[in-house]
């Protein structure tokens, strides 16, 4: 059988990332899967045309409702859909995307949920057959790089290498778009570093929305000049150097040089508005780091606060989780362990394989 499958492929997201693992699984059931960026197409015309020109296509697959799943609506083979996090989360709340993503839904032989709150919201807001919505837990795998260095990597993001493993670095690892909400703790974490210059915040990732994108630049790298007097000038333009060497921009690396990192650094973060399931968040765990997330649906259902990692739900908050995290060294050995434990039982490859072979023979 050969499917179409579309997705937002930008390079080195977790999207893009989740769909080459599920591509893997169908191609190793002994079909073909052709992945394609759903931002290649501009309606279900050109989709609907793709297929009917290439009779060899007999199903197709979407992530995300609205992004991707819309495109599908004109075609004549059956298809099922992948929630991605945001189109039930977010585009719900615009009635135009609802009702397209009710149709998508109406016409899907299947859908997939990463979580079962993912399903109830989605039972919620769309009309929908609820025995047609199968949770399955994405499935994480981690690869470390050999070559990765440590101090060549802060050196990269402009961070101080000296003192480097006394810093204590937090990693937000996220695509920069405002839906990762990258700027959340950027204002109080640059004070906590003022106070302890050994903290420090990385943010890695792509650069999905180019407009952002250059508003997270100019935040990070500013340098707040104050309207003080001439002896005090030095004083000021000194803090604010050191408030906005706090927190720097790394570039986006391979996946195995991102699980380096991650596994060298102190804790991972996620500032997150809406998430689907953060991949980020379970591969932290299954490297042995702890998490700190924002206490949002998405993140709430993967993170079990003081027991697989910490939830905050304010800047302020964070910073006093981050304290917690820094002085108990038990809470910290704890949520590490949990954390490992909580992704081998319930995000394993092999069950996530065996649900996506079920279902796109479904589409037979």
């Amino acid at each position: 059988m050969k499917l179409l499958f579309l997705a937002c492929l930008s390079p080195k997201t977790g999207n893009h990332t989740t769909a080459e693992r599920i591509r893997s699984h169908i191609e190793s059931a002994g079909h073909t899967c052709e992945l394609r960026d759903a931002a290649e197409f501009q309606s279900p015309a050109e989709v609907a045309n793709l297929i009917s020109s290439n009779p060899t296509f007999e199903g197709a697959l979407a992530i995300h409702l609205f992004k991707a799943g819309r495109l599908l609506l004109d075609i004549q083979v059956p298809f099922g859909v992948i929630f991605g996090g945001t189109d039930i989360n977010e585009d719900v709340k615009v009635e135009q995307k609802r009702v397209v993503m009710e149709q998508v839904l109406q016409k899907a032989r299947f859908a997939v949920a990463f979580t079962d709150k993912l399903k109830e919201e989605a039972e919620l807001y769309l009309l929908s057959q609820s025995s047609r919505i199968y949770v399955q837990p994405q499935g994480i795998q981690t690869e470390v790089s050999e070559k990765f260095c440590w101090s060549e990597f802060l050196r990269s993001s402009d961070a101080s290498i000296e003192h480097v493993d006394e810093l204590r670095v937090f990693l937000l690892v996220c695509g920069l778009r405002r839906v990762k909400d990258p700027l959340y703790l950027v204002e109080v974490f640059s004070e906590w570093h003022y106070e302890n210059p050994l903290n420090v915040l990385v943010i890695i990732g792509p650069k999905i929305d180019p407009l952002f994108t250059v508003e997270v630049e100019a935040v990070v790298k500013s340098i707040i000049h104050a309207s003080v007097s001439p002896e005090s000038r030095r004083t000021e333009l000194c803090r604010c150097f050191c408030r906005a060497a706090g927190v720097f921009l790394a570039q986006e690396r391979s996946q195995q040089e991102l699980h380096a990192a991650m596994k060298r650094c102190f804790a991972v973060v996620n500032s997150s508005v809406s998430e689907g399931m953060s991949a980020a968040i379970l591969e932290a765990m299954d490297l042995g780091v702890p998490v700190l997330a924002r206490d949002i649906p998405g993140n709430a259902a993967v993170v079990q606060h003081e027991f697989t990692g910490l939830l905050y739900s304010s800047p302020q908050e964070f910073v006093h989780q981050s304290h917690r995290l820094l002085s108990d060294h038990e809470l910290r050995e704890r949520v590490v362990r949990n954390g490992k434990l909580y992704v081998e039982e319930h995000h394993g490859l092999n069950q996530e394989r065996e649900t996506y072979r079920r279902l796109v023979d479904t589409l037979l």
